[in-house]
C-alpha cells in the first residue's frame, strides 16, 4: 500500500508524521504501508517569519526527520495527477520526470499570494510570499543603501491592510532605519481597499493596531487600490499618485493551481471542499488538507483559515485519516475550536487574541514574547527523534497558549 503527500509545508509534514504514527502504533511495517512526500525541496520553509531580514535563513531541514519515521522523500515537484490511474507526474529541476503511484492521496499544496492583472505589479512588485520573492524583496531592500537619496527610495508601499501586510509595514520602519540611519525621514504607508484596517480580525484588536501604526509612523490610505504601478511609484484608484521604488503586494490568497486538476467543487480561493474526514468527496482516494481545503472547524460555521495553525492540525488529521482508511480504520473527524492570532507590529511589540471574535489578551512587549517563541520554536519541525517526532503528529493534541 502507499500513501502518497504533495507538499513539504505545514500541513505536508504533518500529515507525513501523522499517518507515519498511526502505522507505528497499530505495528505496520514501512514496506507493507509505504509513505511517501513529494516537494521541491527537503525542508520547511518557516513561511510565516518571510516579512523578517534574511529570509534564506528561514527553513529546517526534513531529510533526518523524515528518515527517523521511515518517510520515503520524493524530490520534485507535482505537475499532474491522474486521480482515474492513482498516480503522480513529477519533475525535478533538472527536467528528470518520474511517475508515482497511490493507494491514498493527500494534497497538501499550499496557496499562493494572488496577483492581480494590474499594469506594472510583475515588472515592479514585490512580495514576501514564497522564499524567492521574500530572498528579492529583501535584496532589493538592502539595495536601496547605494541608490540616489529620492522621496521614492525613501518610501516603501504596502498593498494590504490584512495580517501580513501589517507585519510587513511594521517591520518597515526599523528595516529601513538600518539602512539609511536613523537621519533620512521615510514613509511607510499600507492602501486597504476596504473602509478599515485588519479588516478580518474584529473590532476590538483595531485601535491598539491603530495605535500601534501611528506609534511607529506608519500611514494609511483606505478606499482604495493600485490601479498601477511603474519603476518611480504607484497611482492608486483613488487618483493619488505616490512616489516610490518599493510595493509589496499582500492582498489575497489562492490555493496552489495544482488543485485545480481534481474533479471536484472549489471555494472563491481554489480551496477543494472537503467533507469532516478531509476527504475529498467527489474523487475517490483523495484527502486535501491545509490551504489546498475548505474544512469546517466545528458546527458553528467557522472554516478553517489560510495559516499555519489551522494547517499543523489540518495536516495531521488528514495524515491519520488517509492511513487509516488503507489499514481498515475508523477515521477521526476534524475540528479545531481553539483559534489565536499573534499579530506583529515591530518596534510597537505585538497582539495576542484568542477565539473567532478576537479578544485581545496580550499587548505589547508580553505579546511579542510570546510571538517569538511561536516564530522561533513553536512552528519548526520536531526533533528527528522517532517517539519525540510521532507523539508531535496525534492529531488530537491541543497546544495550550
Amino acid at each position: 500500500m502507499k500513501l502518497v503527500i504533495i507538499g513539504a509545508g505545514f500541513a505536508g509534514m504533518y500529515a507525513a508524521l501523522s499517518s507515519a504514527r498511526l502505522r507505528d502504533i497499530q505495528g505496520i511495517s514501512p514496506d507493507e504501508l509505504e509513505i511517501i512526500l513529494i516537494a521541491p525541496e527537503p525542508s520547511l520553509v518557516v513561511r510565516p517569519r518571510l516579512y523578517e531580514p534574511k529570509p534564506e535563513t528561514l527553513t529546517a531541514p526534513l531529510l533526518d526527520l523524515f528518515a527517523a519515521i521511515d518517510v520515503v522523500y520524493v524530490k520534485g515537484s507535482a505537475e499532474t495527477i491522474d486521480t482515474a490511474g492513482r498516480k503522480v507526474h513529477t519533475t525535478d529541476a533538472d527536467g528528470t520526470r518520474q511517475t508515482v503511484s497511490y493507494d491514498r492521496l493527500v494534497v497538501a499544496t499550499g496557496s499562493r499570494l494572488f496577483r492581480p492583472n494590474i499594469p506594472g505589479l510583475a515588472e515592479h512588485g514585490y512580495s514576501a510570499d514564497q522564499l524567492a520573492d521574500a530572498v528579492t524583496l529583501d535584496r532589493h531592500i538592502q539595495s536601496l543603501a547605494t541608490a540616489p537619496a529620492t522621496k521614492g527610495r525613501n518610501t516603501v508601499v504596502v498593498a494590504g491592510g490584512g495580517f501580513t501586510g501589517i507585519e510587513v509595514a511594521t517591520e518597515m520602519p526599523a528595516r529601513l532605519r538600518d539602512i539609511f540611519g536613523s537621519d533620512v525621514e521615510t514613509r511607510i504607508i499600507i492602501v486597504e481597499r476596504g473602509a478599515v484596517i485588519a479588516p478580518a480580525m474584529g473590532t476590538e484588536p483595531r485601535p491598539l493596531i491603530e495605535e500601534a501604526l501611528r506609534k511607529l509612523g506608519v500611514e494609511t490610505r483606505f478606499g482604495a487600490g493600485v490601479a498601477s504601478l511603474d519603476a518611480t511609484g504607484v497611482t492608486l484608484t483613488s487618483g493619488e499618485r505616490i512616489e516610490t521604488s518599493t510595493l509589496i503586494w499582500a492582498a489575497g490568497m489562492r490555493a496552489a493551481p495544482l488543485t485545480a486538476q481534481i474533479a471536484a467543487e472549489r471555494d472563491n480561493f481554489g480551496r477543494l471542499l472537503v467533507d469532516q474526514a478531509l476527504r475529498v468527496s467527489a474523487v475517490p482516494a483523495v484527502f486535501a488538507t491545509g490551504d489546498a481545503a475548505r474544512a469546517a472547524c466545528d458546527d458553528l460555521g467557522h472554516y478553517a483559515l489560510m495559516s499555519c495553525q489551522h494547517a499543523i492540525r489540518m495536516g495531521a488529521f488528514a495524515g491519520h485519516n488517509a492511513a487509516a482508511e488503507l489499514l481498515g480504520l475508523s477515521t477521526k473527524t476534524y475540528h479545531q475550536k481553539a483559534y489565536v492570532t499573534c499579530l506583529d507590529l515591530g518596534e510597537a511589540g505585538a497582539i495576542f487574541t484568542r477565539g473567532w471574535d478576537p479578544k485581545v489578551e496580550m499587548i505589547g512587549a508580553v505579546a511579542k514574547k510570546t510571538k517569538q517563541e511561536i516564530n522561533t520554536a513553536w512552528i519548526y519541525p520536531p526533533r528527528a527523534e522517532r517517539a519525540a517526532a510521532l507523539a508531535a503528529a496525534d492529531p488530537e493534541r491541543v497546544i495550550e497558549l
